[in-house]
């Protein structure tokens, strides 16, 4: 029997693929988070718990494109990990099957999933649950069983590495300061605190930083919400500032303006006041 985790950002896709992973007699759970920092955050519990705790997670079903880190960057945090849950991706890409079988996923489902096909992805998942636990020979009576050998490039010791629960916390507390994006098929990371301004384009947005720009398929309202709290601010209907990258505040004949570094943005009237009184509460402290 699986406890799965379901991970995709798109919330009628995510809902589709609980309904049919419950429907399936082998799940005996299934929980959905609809993205990054939420699915690691439930890894990070299950991590903690361990395999035969209350919070355990057997399965994580992983979209891969997704808004912050992708599904591959999630996998890969995993990876480092000695017991880190079983991957499933499904997506709606076939060019990333390549990666996903280099990251030990157990199976790569496409997008529009069918249930037949996902019937099989979980039957694989079990097959490989059952291996796992038949290498485990076991313990003569009267002694205590013996967790299987952990492979040297994944053991962690208590002088040199915190423990699992720690560093998948750590690992979520991270990727909530950095933003995934991907140039010429390599995904970086570049972090929040590094972005002056970010420019609508779209249902994608462009962040500029210091070094340059990047193009990421988030839209710009998207990031005015999960930003806010890092002092990032709607000055226009296309543009998104970093309070403390603005450089001067400009009043010409009506109409108000901001420079961030070498760029000149317009302020448009509906969000003129508000900016003006941020700046003010900015300066007084």
């Amino acid at each position: 029997m699986l406890r799965v985790l379901a991970v995709d950002d798109e919330k009628p896709l995510l809902e589709e693929l609980l309904y049919l992973l419950r429907a399936d007699d082998r799940v005996v759970s299934a929980e959905g988070a609809c993205d990054a920092t939420g699915a690691l955050r439930r890894i990070t519990r299950a991590l903690e718990s361990g395999p035969d705790g209350a919070d355990a997670i057997d399965v994580v079903f992983l979209d891969i494109h997704m808004a912050g880190l992708t599904g591959l960057d999630i996998a890969r945090l995993l990876a480092g990990f000695a017991q880190p849950p079983l991957i499933v991706f499904v997506t709606a890409h076939e060019g990333f099957a390549v990666q996903a079988f280099d990251l030990k996923a157990v199976d790569y489902v496409l997008k529009p999933v069918r249930p037949e096909r996902l019937a099989e992805a979980v039957r694989r998942a079990c097959d490989h649950l059952g291996r796992s636990a038949a290498r485990q020979p076991p313990a003569p009576a009267g002694t205590a069983a013996v967790p299987p050998a952990v492979p040297a490039q994944h053991r962690r010791t208590e002088a040199t590495a915190p423990g699992t629960g720690a560093a998948a916390a750590a690992a979520a507390d991270r990727a909530q300061d950095l933003i995934a994006v991907e140039l010429g098929g390599v995904t970086r990371f570049v972090a929040i605190a590094d972005i002056a301004y970010v420019e609508a384009q779209g249902d994608y947005a462009r962040l500029h930083t210091d070094a340059g720009s990047h193009l990421v398929r988030i839209p710009l309202s998207t990031l005015e919400e999960r930003w806010a709290a890092r002092g990032f601010v709607r000055i226009h209907r296309r543009h998104l500032v970093a309070l403390r990258r603005i450089d001067e505040l400009r009043l010409d004949a009506g109409t108000t303006s901001v420079r961030v570094g070498a760029a000149e943005l317009q302020v448009s009237r509906r969000h003129a006041r508000q900016l003006r009184d941020l700046l003010m509460r900015q300066a007084t402290g």
